[in-house]
């Protein structure tokens, strides 16, 4: 949880397409057969992530930790599954779903259309994308109508710059979102726009004095893949899913690594 160069890795790597055939690492992993489904029926739900994006998933004394295992976790005992997380690289992570490695991606992956035309998602375990973020302290900035003419520190050569763009002409670029959210939590920015996640972890772990403030400018739904035409176990997962967040369970988790509540927008 203390490289923030993975934190950006992790924000960036939301948007791009994965496919590809490596094998997944995981003691229990199994191998691909002609059995759809056989994982789940062996009474394991493995679910895949490439472990390297803290605090979402990442290896702490060589065992996997953060919260989408968490999350993972708590599904697979809601449906009567042993959890058994793995890792695989991000760019073919899937193409192993496809080739039966595992039975479902829970490593913050956005449910896109283009994704969606190999995978089946569920409903989303959290919401993230663009957010604007401003001093703790400022309360002139309320919502993105208050930008302009201010100062927007944003990485370069993002998609976020051109957000800022269309909101201010004074934007100015960063080879990461942890510089610009540090010089605006010293005065030298008006505000930040970055992904919510990465800010909110920034914030957790440099004890930066920042918030966010108004709504999403982007909306990223943030789903668990299994394959395609898998419904029974989508369904599975959205039951569970939503009966952590009715019983308080997902709040519970969601502090533990963030501090707040990142199901909500």
């Amino acid at each position: 949880m203390k490289k923030f160069a993975f934190l950006l890795a992790a924000a960036m790597m939301l948007i791009l397409s994965a496919c590809g055939t490596e094998k997944p690492d995981g003691e229990k992993a199994a191998k691909a057969s002609g059995s759809k489904h056989e994982l789940v029926k062996k009474g394991l739900l493995t679910f895949s992530m490439t472990g390297q994006y803290p605090p979402l998933n990442f290896k702490k004394d060589g065992k996997l930790t953060g919260f989408d295992v968490e999350i993972g976790t708590e599904i697979a005992k809601r449906i009567g599954l042993e959890a058994n997380p793995v890792t695989n690289p991000w760019e073919t992570i899937i193409q192993g779903l496809k080739a039966n490695k595992y039975d479902a991606i829970i490593g913050s992956m956005t449910a896109t259309p283009e994704r969606d035309k190999q995978v089946d998602f569920t409903n989303p375990y959290y919401l993230s994308g663009a957010q604007i973020f401003v001093a703790e302290g400022n309360s002139a900035i309320q919502s993105k109508e208050d930008l302009k003419g201010k100062k927007i520190g944003v990485i370069q050569a993002s998609t976020w710059k051109d957000m800022a763009d269309e909101l201010s002409d004074q934007v100015k670029g960063y080879p990461t979102d942890v510089n610009a959210l540090q010089d605006l939590a010293l005065g030298r920015l008006d505000a930040v726009i970055t992904d919510k996640i990465v800010g909110v972890s920034a914030k957790n772990e440099k004890g930066l004095k920042i918030k966010a403030i108004g709504d999403l400018l982007n909306e990223d739904r943030v789903s668990v893949a299994v394959a395609e035409g898998n419904k029974e176990l989508a369904e599975k997962i959205n039951e569970a899913i939503q009966s952590m967040i009715d019983d308080g369970t997902y709040e519970k988790i969601s502090m533990k690594w963030f501090n707040t509540n990142i199901m909500e927008k």
